[in-house]
């Protein structure tokens, strides 16, 4: 290696201190505020961003994730974990690690398969469809001919009318309009990514729908696609296309058009 070369790559090398380049170690002040803006950003998809934890019963899963999608794969064994310490007095235990609360109400054409809890006072209607891995909050609704499936429902959701949803965490009172679905696999089977402000959060999974915050809502036959997260309160106009990161207290009209509420 020539002179040349190890001199360009010592001059690469950052000081480790002020006395090796004689001052302050100079920072790119535009480059310094990309990485604020990016990690403002990414502070928006964290878990107290978009839930309170004291409307579910499944509080303590969150405590080991800082992002929710974090979770998905943990819910299954957590359901498990939680359903073991259930009351009997409150739970019955239908079949291997499905646990119904005896105030919920599950139709006879209703088919729930585990692991799930079914929480007080939840409702599952006619001819409902839960796959496993699922739990549904307390006077939460699942609706007819609704499919569920590796989901956590907060309480009182409520996915009343020919929804899907898979892999996904909807929050308190978030409520998805008759027909919408959420899309949790990518068409050409790709890794899902969380894309906000021109960025992207790569979250290792295969499988990821939507994480919606508290008080959603989703209007009727939209589509929520992979990696999708809408902030608290926010409002999705029906038959939209969902993609990326959608800000708290906001209207979405289309891709292009997204508005604050006024106050």
């Amino acid at each position: 290696m020539s002179q040349m070369v190890r001199k360009m790559i010592k001059l690469e090398k950052p000081p480790t201190d002020d006395n090796e380049t004689g001052g302050e170690h100079l920072t790119n002040p535009a480059q310094s505020e990309a990485e604020a803006q990016r990690a403002k950003a990414f502070a928006m998809l964290t878990i107290p961003k978009l839930y309170n934890l004291n409307e579910t019963i499944a509080a303590s899963l969150f405590a080991v994730a800082t992002y929710p999608w974090e979770l998905l794969p943990r819910i299954g064994d957590h359901i498990i974990e939680l359903g073991r310490s259930l009351s009997p007095d409150r739970f019955i235990q239908t079949a291997d690690n499905i646990w119904i609360a005896r105030s919920a109400q599950v139709a006879p054409t209703a088919v729930i398969g585990g692991p799930a809890i079914i929480d007080e006072e939840a409702q599952i209607r006619h001819c409902a469809y839960i796959r496993g891995n699922v739990i549904v909050g307390k006077r939460a609704v699942v609706g007819n001919s609704t499919e569920l499936k590796n989901a956590l429902l907060f309480n009182e959701v409520q996915v009343p009318h020919y929804n899907y949803v898979g892999d996904s965490i909807l929050g308190f009172r978030s409520h998805l309009g008759a027909g919408a679905v959420v899309s949790n696999l990518k068409s050409d089977k790709s890794l899902v990514q969380i894309k906000i402000a021109d960025d992207a959060y790569a979250t290792g999974l295969k499988k990821c729908g939507a994480l919606l915050g508290d008080q959603v809502e989703v209007g009727c036959g939209s589509v929520l696609n992979p990696g999708t997260v809408i902030g608290r309160e926010s409002i999705i106009y029906p038959l939209s296309m969902v993609r990326g990161y959608i800000p708290p207290d906001s209207i979405y009209k289309n891709q292009g058009e997204v508005i604050l509420k006024q106050a």
